[in-house]
């Protein structure tokens, strides 16, 4: 009888064994299937590749549509186009750039004079703080030159990522990331090439998603298909030529 209670006991311990395993077996199932449904079905290399072919036949061209004559005035025009469309900064930066020329004339600029010379953008105050601060730290930290680095150009007062690739790949053609502006965002979700809201996160997405040499034109191009076509309010999918790539929700056709 020793025995057969010493053998039960070895059989109820290998039975726990056992459902724990099967346990951890379809917890980690489990875990699969979650992190499939976190990677999006939009994903598909044949489907983005398809996309990228849609947008190249429809903006074969584009680029930024700040008016700038050099990197310091593209990046003076990004800062200002914070929370303003690039119409209004444009018409700004029209009399603006003939009154201030330099980082320096920027640095030491009178604040309130700057202020209402950049008013129509919005945010006026914070960005004449940016403005200010960015000029004096490229005429007195980068020899009055706009810095070819992201990790030097995220030192500026008023940049951040989105900036530093406006700049870095308009300015200077160097694919360093992907400029993920509102409707980079909006058109990401819509077309279900990334889940996250985090303009990080997306751009870490697309990055892994869009081959490196299309980083700088596939922005531009969403930027300017989110502004043509796919436009927020009310999308006009029936003149859009990436309809039947799209299965967003909201679709009007």
């Amino acid at each position: 009888m020793k025995k057969q209670k010493g053998n039960s006991k070895k059989n109820s311990v290998r039975s726990t064994k056992g459902l724990k395993k099967t346990a951890s077996a379809r917890k980690g199932k489990s875990s699969q299937k979650s992190g499939t449904n976190l990677k999006t079905a939009g994903t598909n290399p044949d489907r983005v590749r398809a996309i990228l072919q849609k947008l190249d036949e429809a903006y074969p061209d584009v680029t930024c549509a700040l008016v700038h004559a050099n990197p310091f005035q593209l990046l003076i025009s990004t800062i200002l186009s914070a929370q303003c469309t690039d119409e209004t900064v444009n018409r700004v930066t029209k009399t603006l750039f003939v009154k201030y020329r330099t980082p320096k004339d920027f640095a030491y600029a009178n604040p309130a004079e700057l202020e209402r010379d950049i008013r129509p953008t919005g945010f006026f105050r914070n960005k004449t703080k940016s403005i200010m601060g960015a000029g004096k730290k490229i005429a007195e930290e980068f020899g009055g030159e706009v810095p070819r680095t992201m990790d030097e150009l995220l030192t500026l007062p008023g940049v951040a990522r989105k900036t530093a690739n406006v700049v870095l790949g308009t300015a200077f053609g160097m694919a360093v990331g992907v400029v993920v502006d509102t409707h980079v965002t909006r058109l990401s979700n819509r077309l279900d090439l990334t889940r996250n809201t985090d303009p990080k996160k997306i751009e870490q997405d697309l990055m892994q998603e869009i081959p490196r040499d299309k980083w700088i034109l596939f922005s531009h191009q969403l930027i300017w298909h989110g502004r043509r076509i796919c436009v927020a309010r009310k999308p006009r999918c029936a003149e859009c030529n990436l309809e039947t790539l799209c299965y967003s929700n909201d679709k009007t056709v």
